[in-house]
């Protein structure tokens, strides 16, 4: 991506118009002064006959104002009319305002991409706040299976979309290498040693990790320690192999990353929480017991629990419920060792403590009910200062022909990202990943995802990329001199006489592409990345649809043999076309090809 400053969008800029009416009518004494502006809006009208843009401004002032929405609106449309913008302004419904703009204002938008290429859209409202996007923090017990791509590929790209929209990311990964999944990884692994010494191991006791993948580790540890460890006391052994298999495994999980191209900046160890000189679990606890958020007492039994299940004792707490919390959580265990809680809160508190007042955690489907006390102990931990944001990602239904895939014979129970990847390529894979919202179960087909096809959201959209670098090759047959480079050719089409385009087609498809900056702002704000992907869709889709049209209405073609001049503007439309589309496919880390076979 280019690296030009962002520039005020064509939303923003016709609602700093409507402000300013708003404030010309409260000068002159129709509006109370002092009104908060901020609830009015400007946007797509639901139906585009009803104009280019729409705004409640009427609808949200006409209470404090003391008088009728329609009322109000009228005096507000008397002021749009007269802007140079603003081709026409018109009253609907209750008192929505719809406004049609001025041709020329298009071909200005058009200006602004060529200008940009693919920094178009790229925003400054994120002011460089620091913002931690935390994503997959699967556990280091394996490859990465493919629910774990979702939560990757949906962290990564929000990751791009809030950097692109002007905040300062770092994005991090969380390994859960303190917990008792990874002494079963460390028992598991030693059997793999065993193996690898010669011995016959049978079949995998069941507690341990069955998969093919733990070899690798053994071997390694037989290579290192010979057969020193075959008769050492776990206790001797336990720590050494715990951090040799830990150690591989997230060697495997950044390679499984890797190959969907997505690398972290941070990789923050949950034992690290406990280990070294300071113990940052205790610390924090402290921490809370002097703001009066840690206590020792008794917590009823479980709603619906049998009551043989029920451990009655006092407990050390954190009051939970005075954050917003159901109930007051536990931070320490009966043996004395700390809840996964406790140390999450720690952690959370390390994210604080290095700038972050803005988070973003990314969690699998089965994590809904853990939101509350997380929300509840960074409240506490930053006495409100910090947010976090929890985006729940669904499950993955993986298809083949509409079929379930089978499991996976290397990891012993479930498909794993890799094999998905090297199978469809890591395009399809991150952009159907986000062409479905994040908390809605996806099924994934990996025979659909390759086909060439508009019902293939990836291949249509990648087309339309291609389909625009096809245009520019048949165009040097009236265009011999065409830049290949994209800056030179920018520069050569921004001459264009853009008015031209003036076929309401054309017209429509400029509309689309003005939306794009307000969509990046939009889906930044909601850390909603698959606005971006939809968007592209719909971009690709009426692109495509105008290059059908000129085959039936030759007038309409974008290269008109014998005039120079609508072609040099229609080649202009189709570089803010292909801009665009690798801007919003480049936030979504997925390619944009110039040829497609």
């Amino acid at each position: 991506m280019t690296d030009s400053s962002p520039s005020q969008h064509l939303f923003a800029d016709v609602l700093v118009r409507v402000h300013r009416a708003c404030a010309a009518l409260a000068e002159e004494g129709a509006l109370p002064s002092g009104l908060d502006l901020t609830r009015i809006v400007v946007e797509p009208p639901r139906d585009a006959s009803h104009g280019d843009m729409a705004t409640n401004a009427a609808m949200v002032l006409a209470k404090d104002a003391k008088t009728k929405p329609r009322d109000l609106a009228e005096r507000i449309v008397t002021k749009l009319r007269a802007d140079d913008l603003i081709e026409n302004a018109e009253i609907a419904g209750p008192g929505f305002i719809n406004l049609t703009l001025k041709l020329p204002v298009w071909a200005d938008v058009l200006r602004d991409v060529l200008r940009d290429g693919e920094g178009f859209g790229r925003s400054a409202i994120g002011a460089d706040e620091k913002v931690n996007v935390e994503y997959v923090s699967a556990n280091p017990t394996g490859p990465m299976h493919v629910g774990h791509c979702r939560g990757a590929v949906f962290g990564d790209a929000l990751a791009s979309l809030l950097s692109f929209a002007g905040y300062d990311v770092t994005r991090e990964y969380y390994i859960n290498d303190a917990g008792s999944q990874v002494d079963v990884l460390a028992r598991s692994a030693l059997l793999r040693y065993r193996e690898a010494l010669g011995e016959d191991i049978g079949a995998i006791p069941d507690g341990l990790y069955p998969g093919d993948y733990l070899k690798p580790v053994g071997q390694a540890l037989a290579a290192e320690h010979g057969d020193s460890l075959v008769k050492a006391p776990e206790a001797e052994w336990l720590g050494l192999v715990r951090a040799k298999a830990i150690g591989m495994m997230m060697e495997m999980i950044r390679g499984d990353l890797a190959a969907l191209n997505i690398r972290h900046d941070v990789f923050f160890s949950e034992r690290s929480l406990i280990e070294g000189s300071a113990d940052r679990v205790a610390e924090t606890i402290d921490f809370l017991r002097e703001k009066g958020d840690v206590y020792e007492g008794r917590l009823p039994p479980p709603k619906g629990a049998p009551v043989e299940d029920y451990e009655d004792r006092e407990q050390t707490l954190f009051r939970a419920t005075a954050y917003g919390d159901d109930v007051d959580r536990p931070l320490k265990k009966s043996d004395g060792g700390y809840t996964y809680f406790a140390s999450d809160i720690a952690y959370h508190k390390t994210k604080f403590d290095r700038g972050f007042h803005n988070m973003v955690d990314v969690w699998g489907a089965d994590h809904g009910g853990y939101i509350k006390r997380v929300q509840a102990a960074i409240k506490a931990v930053t006495s409100g200062q910090a947010t976090l944001d929890v985006k729940i990602v669904q499950l993955v239904k993986l298809l083949r022909n509409g079929e379930p895939v089978k499991m996976s014979k290397r990891a012993g129970d479930f498909v794993t990202l890799r094999e998905v990847v090297d199978e469809v390529g890591s395009d399809a894979v991150r952009f159907m990943m986000l062409f479905r919202k994040n908390d809605a179960v996806l099924d994934f087909d990996l025979a659909k995802v390759i086909e060439q096809s508009k019902d293939n959201p990836v291949f249509y959209v990648q087309y339309g990329h291609a389909r625009g670098f096809s245009i520019f090759r048949n165009a040097r047959e009236v265009f011999p001199d065409l830049p290949e480079a994209d800056a030179e050719r920018r520069q050569f089409l921004g001459i264009a006489d853009l008015e031209r385009l003036s076929d309401p087609v054309e017209i429509s498809l400029l509309r689309r592409l003005a939306l794009y900056p307000r969509t990046v702002e939009a889906a930044a704000v909601a850390h909603e990345p698959h606005r971006i992907a939809f968007y592209l869709y719909d971009l690709a889709s009426e692109f495509h649809a105008l290059w059908t049209k000129g085959r039936d209405l030759p007038h309409l073609r974008f290269i008109i043999n014998n005039d120079a001049q609508i072609t040099r503007a229609r080649l202009a439309l189709v570089q803010g076309v292909v801009a665009v589309l690798a801007s919003g496919l480049t936030v979504l880390g997925v390619h944009a090809p110039t040829e497609m076979r």
